[in-house]
């Protein structure tokens, strides 16, 4: 019976190979709310209430896909931005084509939205995104 969940939280988790280092991107760099949980991993208040819990690895091996998506109003004042702090963005060719910024623009909100990629220190793949008005 999955009304069982209604009741009860739900947050998502991956792994890091160095907690000290994603403590500090994700708190100085990103400007999350970041606490400790007692030596085991750090907890992530996410924008809009969502959680994530961040757990160290000795044998870490980066997922090959992205596994957190940042909503934002203006992708290219969020990449402005975090290229000023150091980040790197992704650069694809093909479907995904990005431009100098890293970004893949949609066209229209059909197309899904403009994305831009990059990793945390541990080879994480995060995003920003920014959906087309309709």
């Amino acid at each position: 019976d999955v009304t069982m969940f209604k009741k009860v939280n739900a947050f998502s988790s991956f792994s890091v190979n160095d907690l000290e280092q994603a403590k500090k991107f994700y708190q100085e760099v990103l400007e999350l709310e970041v606490q400790e949980e007692k030596g085991m991993g750090l907890n992530l208040d996410l924008p809009g209430g969502g959680k994530a819990f961040l757990y160290p690895k000795t044998n870490h091996q980066p997922a090959t896909y992205t596994v957190l998506n940042f909503v934002v109003e203006d992708i290219d004042a969020a990449v402005d931005g975090l290229t000023e702090r150091g980040v790197r963005f992704e650069h694809y060719e093909g479907e995904l084509e990005t431009d100098a910024k890293g970004i893949t623009r949609s066209k229209s909100p059909q197309d899904g939205p403009s994305i831009a990629w990059f990793t945390d220190p541990s080879g994480n793949i995060l995003s920003v995104l920014q959906n087309e008005k309709k």
